[in-house]
Formats: C-alpha cells, structure tokens, sequence
C-alpha cells in the first residue's frame, strides 16, 4: 500500500506487478479506482456552466455519451483531463483526478456561484458513490455481460449507462478507462461497493491490479498521466491533445486561456511530445537529460508487454521524428533511445456496430 493524494492506495497484490500487468492484457483485472472525484452537475444551464471552463464540445454530447476534456487556466495550461459524459437522466457525469480533485471542486464551486449570481440555473453535487474499473478485452465483455440486464454489445467506447450490475441497482458504466484495453469503469453506491467488487472476483479470469500495472498499462497505451506529462505549466497545444477542442469552440474562443491556445496553434508549438523506447539497459526514470537534443522524459517503465524500457516526454519539434536517435541519462548514466510511434501497444477500444 502506498500513499496517494490522500488515500492509501494498493500498488499491487500477491502475483506481483509484472503478472497483473500481464494478465490485464490476456485476461481483465479490477482496479478500485474510488479516489477519482465524481461530480453532478444539475440545472438548465449546466451546459454553458461547462463549456465555460473546458475546451470540449460538451453540447454536441448524445444523450448517454461522454468525452475526454482538459480544464485549462487563463495561460493555457492544463488544470485537469476530466471525462463529462452527458447522461439520459437531467445532469452531466464528471470524472476527475484525484490529485486534482481540491483545485477541480473549487473551480467548479466558484463558478457555480458567479453564474447563480446572475440568475443562471446550476448546482453541484459531490459523488460518495465507489467507482471500480474492470478492465481487459478479453473477458470483461463475457464477464459483466453476465451481471447485466442490458446488452453491453450495444455500449461503445465513451458511452455510459446507469444499470444494475449483478443485483446492485443504481450504478453507472461508462465504457471507458486508462488500460487502453476494452473496459468499464462503474459508479457504484458505496455500501455496496465491496459486494459487487466480491461478486467480479468470483470469476477466475479476474484478478485485483493496483496502481503499479495501471501506470504501465497506460504508458504502453500512450496515455498522458497528469502531473507528469501534462500540468498547468503545458497547453493543449504542446501536450499534442488538441484533438479535445471542438471545431465549435475553435471558433468561438470561449474558453480559459483561448487565445494563448490558439496562437500556438498558428505559430506551431516550439515543443512536442514524443515516445520513446531505449535501446541499451536502464529503467527510464521520470527526469532526465539529452546531451544532444534539450527535452525531459516525462513519465517511464519498463514495459511488460515489450520487454524493453518505455518513455513519454518532450523534444524540440524539430527533433521530434519518429526514429530520431537519442541519448538518455538514467541514474548518471548515458543510454541510447529511439523516438518510436505512440502507443507503445495498439489499444482494443470497442466500438459497437
């Protein structure tokens, strides 16, 4: 167990790390993930109460459907990722980090209250609800199918539904989670989070994970860890997720730190991200020097799935090709690396037909 924003955290159980890793990709693992913030968010408004803080097309959001967004400050940098999913019922559904979650909820908080202040109509409220990842393409599907009154084939990737899982009523699944495999991630009343947690395990295809195999499995699957790879200090723009901005929101300008945002767009980050995988020994550590190219290694492992050591981080753009030559420093010493295709592993999101 290991201290994490908070919580007392599980960073991995009796077969050890490498074998969970492993055994998410050929199986699926549960991860108790209830340290994230979930929040409601209620009212007519709650739309534009959104909007106004992230970069997404929360409006474009189908009923049920969800989408990776990025709190940005008036600089431009990147506050939190969150996912906002536009639930059937009447609010929206946000997920947000749990290292994150004072900032998240006090920005959310004070901007609730300027825009009540002017007569809008929107109100928050917190999640006590546990939250537990099922993660693997394998046997998740075959696994909570079992469990669920409704078709899971017709649930794709970044939709959710509010359901009952294996007798528990009152949970929400959203197809979703930071494996890069087929997964859900399900919001469940927490007196009965343990029940519902026993009744997955009851399976032999699943196995508990912590935090170790889920860092791993999401380097592999080439997805930004915040407070590593991305912070306030980073836009969208360099952070290479200007993918999370709609066409819409392009063209208004209408979020926090736009124009900065924007400008870069045009003039081309100076920056890029960038992954890497060593070529010599060493585990990549999470800071380190190129005595030829300037960038950092923001995040690094050894990947289980490889069997070689795997980085994220930032070059010069004009550096940052994929099959650039680099030198890497880890613990004082000088290995060579490779600028490679990002993911390091190809992800299995479903998408229903």
């Amino acid at each position: 167990m290991v201290p994490f924003a908070g919580w007392s955290l599980p960073l991995h159980y009796g077969q050890g790390h490498l074998q969970s890793h492993l055994h998410t990709r050929r199986h699926c693992s549960l991860f108790d993930v209830s340290h994230m913030l979930q929040t409601l968010v209620y009212g007519r408004d709650r739309i534009r109460f959104m909007e106004s803080l992230v970069v997404g097309d929360i409006a474009e959001l189908k009923p049920g459907q969800g989408t990776l967004t990025l709190l940005t400050n008036d600089k431009g940098g990147i506050t939190d990722d969150l996912i906002v999913t536009n639930t059937s019922e009447d609010h929206l559904y946000v997920v947000s980090n749990a290292a994150c979650a004072d900032k998240d909820l006090a920005i959310l908080r004070d901007r609730a209250a300027q825009l009540q202040a002017t007569g809008s109509d929107v109100h928050l409220e917190v999640s006590d609800n546990a939250l537990l990842a099922l993660q693997g393409s394998p046997s998740m599907a075959r696994v909570l199918q079992a469990g669920l009154s409704d078709d899971l084939a017709k649930l794709s990737f970044m939709n959710s539904i509010s359901t009952t899982v294996f007798g528990v009523p009152g949970c929400r699944v959203t197809r979703c989670g930071y494996t890069g495999e087929d997964g859900v991630e399900i919001s469940v009343p927490a007196a009965r989070a343990v029940e519902l947690a026993e009744q997955l395990l009851g399976v032999p295809d699943v196995w508990l994970a912590g935090l170790a195999a889920r860092d791993s499995l999401r380097l592999e699957a080439g997805l930004c860890l915040y407070g590593n790879d991305i912070d306030e200090t980073v836009t969208p723009a360099e952070a290479g997720l200007m993918w999370t901005l709609g066409k819409r929101r392009r063209v208004a300008m209408d979020f926090p730190g736009a124009a900065v945002i924007m400008a870069q767009v045009k003039e081309k980050p100076r920056r890029r991200p960038v992954a890497m995988a060593l070529t010599g020994a060493g585990r990549a550590p999470f800071t380190s020097l190129y005595p030829h190219i300037p960038g950092t290694v923001t995040s690094g492992c050894p990947s289980p799935c490889l069997g070689k050591n795997i980085a994220m981080g930032y070059v010069e753009a004009a550096h940052s090709r994929a099959g650039t030559e680099l030198t890497v420093e880890v613990r004082k010493k000088q290995h060579p690396a490779v600028i490679t295709k990002m993911p390091f592993v190809p992800t299995q999101y479903y998408m229903a037909k």
